[in-house]
């Protein structure tokens, strides 16, 4: 029997994530019902945009501070982790060419730093730089500074001081990045929504996460939009907003619909396609990001996050199956008179095709989870070409300016979003099946037991950074490594 969650995730060219279902008709796709979240009815509550801080005459400075706070959360005041006192922290616009400036002050008992998500920025010295440390009450002057052709898209920030990496996100540190077009897309309006999931305890602070939950990779009880639990959205028919969709979920994929509304992608990551594709779903690993244009028709839907089967245990504390639940993160009601038609979305430049650049190096990052070493006392080992994360180990050398090929195989029996910071991947093959479309992202999910081919072009940046599993627990158990290009 054919598991639709998994094969409507391998769509698009074959592509794990972000896979698309194309068109309107045929759907490979379970109608299953939605259960509420945590036992509770919709919230009710209108929907909320983090607060926004955006770049004036090519520069953008913001203070950011993460601490744990007494927040409000889905419509209860509880204790949790936040940048400025929000959940997310606010989001930051930007534009190619721009200087981002950040000072965070460590507000956490925890050290911390801060990773920009996707942007293509120099790793080095206090750019985006994962090896810079910041200790409790410390503070650090982080300068980004975007190229000028940086591409346009969505991206966010977070934490990524290893093995405190998944307590701080699950925790609720994250926040949206914007880098505008250079020339807009016309929407009646644009909505940032960050996804995440969190657990509270009784007392309405942060759960612990167990063994299980960390070898699994924990997902929440609580799956929320913009800290937000099913908030209510609404549009006149007719009206097109732009949606930036973020999945800052620690381990959570998101299978999302919004069923009897027209759903357009421009891109995953920041992979903007050549032409926007209608779809019927988008599926996002970990870290993944989508860039969405809804088209409002008259009535009400719920978009949802279906099941998705993230693999199984095999064999190891129990042997069980790791499936997100369906779930109801927001409900769009569109009623009123109808507005004048948008013009179709023009067409972009055609993105970079590495398919025809001479390879360089080919190598294969192999991987592997099992028992014994590598988190808490040899409980889970999570591992990359049979090594687990050492900050004093060059994993990788590649040669500035090469284009590289990498496999990227899975032999464990759970799905591994990676990562690749700095350098975005073109998808050339999945699972065996080449991919036709240029398809660029910097979180590209390898199902259980398959592999992926990328290309990588190390372009205008030298310096160490980091690749990894964005199921963050497996990324503090170990699976990350070191990529130095010089």
């Amino acid at each position: 029997m054919v598991d639709l969650s998994r094969r409507n995730a391998l769509i698009l060219g074959g592509v794990g994530i972000g896979g698309v279902a194309i068109g309107g008709t045929g759907l490979l796709v379970n109608q299953q019902s939605v259960r509420p979240q945590a036992s509770e009815a919709a919230s009710g509550a209108t929907f909320v945009q983090p607060t926004e801080l955006r770049s004036s005459n090519g520069v953008l400075s913001v203070a950011l501070e993460p601490s744990s706070q007494n927040v409000r959360i889905a419509g209860k005041d509880v204790r949790a982790l936040s940048y400025n006192g929000g959940v997310p922290g606010p989001t930051l616009r930007v534009r190619a060419g721009d200087m981002l400036n950040v000072n965070l002050r460590n507000g956490l008992t925890d050290p911390s730093n801060l990773h920009v998500h996707g942007l293509h920025v120099s790793p080095q010295n206090n750019s985006d730089n994962m090896f810079v440390t910041i200790e409790a009450g410390d503070s650090f002057d982080y300068q980004y500074e975007l190229p000028d052709n940086h591409a346009p898209g969505v991206y966010w920030y977070h934490p990524h001081h290893h093995g405190f990496v998944a307590d701080q996100v699950f925790g609720g540190l994250y926040g949206a990045i914007i880098v505008e077009d250079p020339e807009e897309i016309p929407a009646t309006r644009e909505r940032v929504l960050v996804i995440s999931d969190i657990t509270f305890d009784s007392s309405g602070t942060i759960a612990a996460a167990t063994e299980m939950d960390k070898m699994s990779g924990r997902e929440g009880e609580l799956v929320l939009v913009n800290g937000q639990r099913d908030p209510l959205l609404s549009a006149s028919p007719g009206e097109r907003e732009r949606w930036r969709v973020i999945n800052a979920c620690t381990s959570r994929y998101l299978r999302l619909r919004l069923d009897g509304q027209q759903l357009t992608l421009l891109g995953i990551d920041s992979g903007r396609f050549e032409s926007a594709r209608n779809v019927d779903e988008v599926v996002l690993a970990p870290g993944n990001r989508a860039d969405l244009l809804v088209t409002a028709r008259a009535g009400t839907s719920t978009l949802r996050a279906l099941r998705y089967d993230r693999g199984k245990s095999g064999g190891m504390m129990g042997g069980g199956t790791f499936s997100s639940a369906d779930v109801a993160l927001a409900t769009f009601t569109v009623a009123g008179a109808d507005t004048a038609a948008f013009p179709a979305v023009p067409d972009q430049l055609s993105p970079t095709d590495l398919r025809s650049s001479t390879v360089t190096a080919r190598r294969e990052l192999v991987f592997a989870m099992g028992m014994g070493g590598g988190m808490s006392g040899g409980m889970m080992s999570a591992t990359i070409n049979d090594r687990t994360f050492d900050a004093t180990h060059v994993n990788t050398t590649v040669q500035f300016g090469s284009v590289e090929e990498w496999t990227l195989t899975n032999t464990s029996t759970f799905d591994h979003p990676v990562h690749l910071h700095v350098w975005p991947m073109q998808i050339i093959e999945q699972d065996g099946r080449p991919v036709e479309s240029v398809i660029w992202q910097d979180v590209v999910n390898i199902p259980a037991r398959s592999t992926a081919r990328v290309r990588v072009k190390f372009n205008d940046f030298s310096g160490r950074s980091v690749y990894h599993c964005h199921v963050l627990d497996h990324e503090d158990a170990g699976m990350m490594g070191i990529i130095e290009a010089r």
